[in-house]
């Protein structure tokens, strides 16, 4: 269609060109008419003879394209009409097809109606024998309760009860294998991680005690340190927050204050007052600011070499200055920043052979008790504070996790958490590395020793080696060996969820069976 379109416009175009240029040769006529009529004639001829010209070129141009435009019609027409033909021949295949599908269809359907009628039949028949497996289930069931002397409750109660008795004989018989092959694997590879890591980080350690008391040259001192009216006391415990207790004591001042760093400041100050004899207020004040100076730039010295003796880096510098705050810091007599020093040596040796990443091991080790810095400025677990500063100086969620969980106060969801809770217990309870009150220990084992004789067909219990392992003397007639495999299990659980206590205990439950015969 376009094409004819064309052919259409160019002929109108050669007849409007051919009317415009008769148009143009009259008008051009009449202005020569005066001058040259001849000349005017012999154009007009020129421009009519051209124009013919044109008309003949157009009407030759539309034919052909008109012959053109005609066979392309008719190629197009031939091809449709053949695929015509080739959907007509599809077509009539897919009707056979389709007929052919229909009889099968019609003759599933003849099957599927005469095996409903079977089916029918069938289960007819199922019906009428399952009334009669009632009826006689019934009349077995009287039979057999009219002989076993016994309802079919009482029945079914004895069989549970009997059941159960050997599912759980053979439950505890299963558990005992299971926890006897895991204990073993886990044992040995357990120690041999401990052993690893305790042989590659020997380091010598001395319990420390927190300083509280100076030594006088003499009783005197005591007046010259209270001053005129109790002025240089007063100066004295104002600038450094802490309490000056002076008593009976001799040659002796006490110094009481939580925070342990005014304590260290107080010390300094007041051994360098008595040093050099000049007590007065102002110089109190003078001596002090030197001290606090020189106290924080121990502080973060302590701080930035505990980082590097660990190799630990990117630390933020007010997280390094709180870690070395922990220098003056201890825990049962031992230096905090010293044990967590070591918490980290043992993270990175355990972590290796773990093979999880060392560095991040170590970060955690060395960070973990840092809420300690400052658990007597905010409230709550010093691992709920740790981790709170851990997160406000930008550590990763791993490191403030492990750092959170590792006296459980959230529960440890990762490796590193669980790591960091192993290295901080083999360094807290190794021996030497703390010391603890003889009631604390005595009260610890009567509490160990009321858990294991709260259970029943215990006769005897004995917590030895400082409260790390208890032995349990069962009664042979009421527990036997598989359930004291149960009762051993039930005994740490126990152990676990009502104690406080470092490292871990071991519990051993001993059964006795004594078989006695008499020679005649």
């Amino acid at each position: 269609m376009e094409f004819i379109y064309k052919v259409i416009f160019l002929i109108i175009g050669a007849g409007v060109g051919l009317y415009l240029g008769v148009v143009y040769a009259r008008r051009k006529a009449k202005e020569l008419s005066g001058s040259s009529r001849e000349e005017a004639e012999l154009l007009r001829k020129e421009l009519e003879q051209e124009a013919l010209r044109l008309r003949q070129e157009a009407r030759v141009q539309a034919q052909e394209e008109a012959f053109k435009l005609k066979k392309e019609i008719e190629q197009e027409l031939r091809d449709e009409r053949n695929d015509l033909h080739a959907q007509e021949k599809r077509l009539i295949q897919k009707e056979q097809q389709l007929e052919r599908r229909e009889g099968l269809i019609d003759q599933k359907e003849l099957s599927i109606r005469d095996k409903e009628r079977d089916i029918h039949r069938i289960e007819k028949k199922i019906h009428e024998k399952e009334k009669e497996i009632e009826i006689m289930s019934a009349q077995q069931r009287e039979h057999l309760e009219k002989v076993a002397g016994m309802s079919t409750q009482e029945a079914r109660d004895y069989l549970l009860e009997k059941i159960n008795g050997e599912a759980r004989q053979e439950a505890a018989i299963i558990l005992k294998r299971i926890e006897t092959e895991t204990r073993e694997a886990a044992d040995k590879k357990a120690k041999e991680i401990i052993s690893l890591a305790i042989a590659r980080y020997a380091g010598e350690y001395v319990a420390e005690k927190t300083v509280t008391a100076v030594p006088l040259p003499n009783d005197e001192m005591k007046g010259r340190i209270i001053g005129r009216e109790g002025r240089n006391i007063r100066a004295l415990e104002t600038a450094t927050g802490v309490d000056l207790i002076i008593d009976d004591t001799p040659e002796a001042v006490l110094i009481s204050c939580f925070n342990p760093v005014r304590r260290e400041v107080a010390r300094i100050a007041l051994e360098r007052l008595i040093a050099d004899g000049r007590i007065h207020p102002a110089r109190i004040e003078e001596i002090i600011k030197k001290v606090e100076k020189e106290v924080d730039t121990a502080i973060r010295e302590a701080g930035e070499q505990a980082t590097f003796d660990v190799g630990v880096y990117g630390i933020n510098p007010e997280f390094i200055r709180i870690l070395g705050r922990l220098k003056y810091r201890t825990s049962y007599a031992q230096n905090v920043l010293q044990h967590s020093i070591e918490v980290a040596f043992l993270c990175g040796v355990m972590a290796s052979e773990l093979g999880i990443n060392v560095k991040r091991a170590k970060r955690a080790g060395l960070l973990h008790d840092i809420g300690k810095a400052v658990d007597h400025e905010v409230e709550g677990p010093h691992a709920i504070i740790g981790a709170d500063l851990a997160k406000k100086y930008g550590e990763s969620q791993e490191v403030i996790h492990a750092i959170a969980a590792h006296h459980e106060d959230v529960r440890p969801e990762t490796v590193l958490a669980v790591l960091v809770q192993a290295a901080d217990a083999l360094s807290g309870a190794r021996p030497g590395a703390r010391r603890e009150m003889l009631e604390s220990y005595v009260k610890r084992l009567t509490d160990i020793e009321a858990i294991a004789t709260s259970f029943p067909g215990v006769q005897k219990s004995f917590a030895i080696q400082a409260g790390r392992e208890i032995r349990i003397m069962v009664d042979s007639g009421k527990v036997s060996d598989a359930e004291a495999v149960l009762l051993c299990r039930d005994v740490a659980k126990k152990i676990e969820s009502e104690l406080s206590y470092p490292g871990q205990i071991k519990v051993i439950v001993i059964r006795e069976t004594r078989i006695v015969d008499y020679a005649k």
